[in-house]
């Protein structure tokens, strides 16, 4: 049987910055994680709270996976990416397109300078 690939670096890399941009339209939009998430106390995005509180639920509940490692290197970011960017434009305006593999090697290189 043919076993399926896992993501890639690049895909774990990619993910990763969509989740620090994602926090910084949240924080610019003035949506905190208490009004996205009906809390109570002011907490502003980060990309650590994104993965925690908004995907991995996604990701759990749309592909019953528990870690981004576990992930499959064709479909499954698709597929969690597709309901969060629905759910974060219909409810909050928000919309941040997934990173292109150009924009991450444009983010490594500014990292490094």
């Amino acid at each position: 049987m043919n076993k399926k690939q896992r993501l890639t670096r690049t895909q774990q890399n990619a993910l990763h910055l969509w989740f620090e941009l994602v926090a910084q339209a949240l924080n610019e939009g003035g949506f905190n994680v208490q009004l996205v998430l009906k809390q109570k106390m002011d907490i502003d995005w980060n990309k650590e709270l994104i993965k925690e509180l908004l995907w991995r639920p996604a990701q759990k509940v749309i592909l019953h996976k528990e870690s981004s490692t576990e992930l499959l290197k064709q479909g499954d970011i698709d597929k969690v990416f597709d309901h969060l960017n629905r759910h974060l434009g219909e409810k909050f305006w928000i919309h941040v397109p997934f990173p292109s593999e150009q924009m991450i090697n444009s983010v490594k290189i500014n990292e490094k300078n």
